[in-house]
């Protein structure tokens, strides 16, 4: 076998085509489904009050999505996406990251972003696009942002975040400030070019970025299996942009702990971009406009049961003796009936003033914004009727 001098590359005389499907990836676990330690494995460092930490804005979480999947489904909010079964990829990374790291999610994070502080009361403003809701109403829920906690607003463009994480964490690695970024993004969004050109920046400029994929199985209706890409999964796309790569059971909290704080130290020391992608599956529907009963089976869902992320957590503390079931069911009701009082109370604030439309791009609102605005008012006022009375307020200016 020769070498080429020029490029440092083997050279051989016999055709040799590589069979990119025999690159198999495995799966990093630690927490059985049983709520043991795997043979062989280690529980990362944790104390209890982490633990219970991870546990509580689990459960939140849970609770969060069930009663606001109910909220849709009664025509208090427009629309809504939920993390059910996803909670330990979420919340388990956050855990493991600081809270001046950068977080850029795509639409299934509220876990990461409740586990650095973000209230229920101001999940509720931005469901409901009150005059408290930091976006001021104009996105829809479900896309939160908070400068105050370091994470980026979610955009519904799928994957946008990809390459502006690595434009961020760039900056991070300019500024020498010992933090790095996380992207968290599906396998669906896996097959946009931005992952492709995010991930290759990333790679070529040794940026302390950590790209999270979420392989919940499904990019809406699409199985990944089969239809979404011929290889193995998204991890080994990683190894071809020459990046750090590994591939955590997305329902072992502990897991994707581990692989997060290890991705972060190869991130923020050594200025390695890494890719992690953790294996979960997405309980719900993609969506509350989505119908899953139309492109899967309950036999299906039921096996992804026995895997619940938040049980199998469960399990492992009540065998620490660090909660009882009674306290884990109580803590259950006790979140229940705040998030519950939340919803009450959220739904009753008023709506942004309608003026704050043509707000915080310019310094001075043009004139055509200014007609714009004045015309739509006009019209407001013309048929009353067929705005309901959570529109925006029209009069009074602010």
């Amino acid at each position: 076998m020769a070498k080429d001098t020029q490029h440092q590359l083997d050279i051989v005389t016999q055709p040799q085509f590589i069979d990119g499907s025999a690159l198999t990836i495995p799966m990093f676990q630690i927490l059985s489904e049983d709520g043991t330690i795997r043979k062989g494995a280690k529980a990362p460092e944790m104390d209890k009050e982490l633990a219970l930490k991870i546990f509580s804005t689990m459960q939140f979480i849970r609770i969060l999505d069930e009663r606001m999947i109910a909220a849709q489904r009664q025509g208090r909010i427009s629309f809504y996406l939920s993390s059910l079964g996803e909670e330990a990829a979420s919340i388990g990374s956050a855990a493991a990251l600081i809270p001046e790291d950068m977080i850029m999610g795509q639409y299934r994070e509220q876990g990461a972003l409740a586990f650095r502080g973000f209230t229920v009361e101001q999940f509720m403003n931005q469901l409901f696009s009150n005059e408290r809701d930091f976006g001021k109403g104009r996105q829809m829920p479900v896309h939160y942002g908070c400068a105050d906690l370091n994470f980026m607003t979610i955009a519904s463009p799928l994957a946008t975040q990809i390459p502006q994480a690595t434009g961020y964490a760039y900056g991070q690695k300019m500024d020498k400030s010992g933090t790095c970024t996380i992207c968290y993004f599906g396998e669906g969004a896996a097959s946009e070019g931005d992952f492709h050109a995010g991930l290759n920046m990333a790679s070529v400029y040794k940026v302390p970025v950590i790209f999270f994929c979420r392989n919940n199985g499904y990019a809406i209706s699409t199985p990944s299996q089969g239809e979404q890409y011929g290889g193995d999964g998204i991890a080994p796309r990683g190894v071809a942009y020459g990046m750090k790569t590994i591939r955590v059971d997305g329902n072992d909290v502990f897991a994707v702990y581990e692989a997060t704080r290890l991705a972060r130290e190869l991130a923020v020391e050594h200025n390695e971009p890494v890719l992690i992608e953790g294996m979960s599956y997405r309980m719900a529907g993609h969506s509350t406009s989505d119908d899953p009963t139309g492109y899967r089976t309950r036999e299906e869902e039921n096996a992804w049961k026995g895997k619940d992320p938040v049980v199998r957590f469960q399990k492992w503390l009540q065998n620490q003796g660090w909660i009882t079931e009674e306290q884990a069911e109580q803590n259950y009701e006790e979140k229940k009936a705040m998030v519950l009082a939340a919803l009450k109370e959220a739904e009753t604030i008023p709506v942004p003033h309608i003026d704050e439309i043509i707000e915080d791009v310019y310094d001075t609102p043009p004139k055509h914004l200014q007609k714009q605005l004045a015309e739509l008012k006009a019209h407001i006022r013309k048929y009353p009727e067929a705005y309901p009375k959570t529109a925006p307020r029209i009069d009074g200016g602010k």
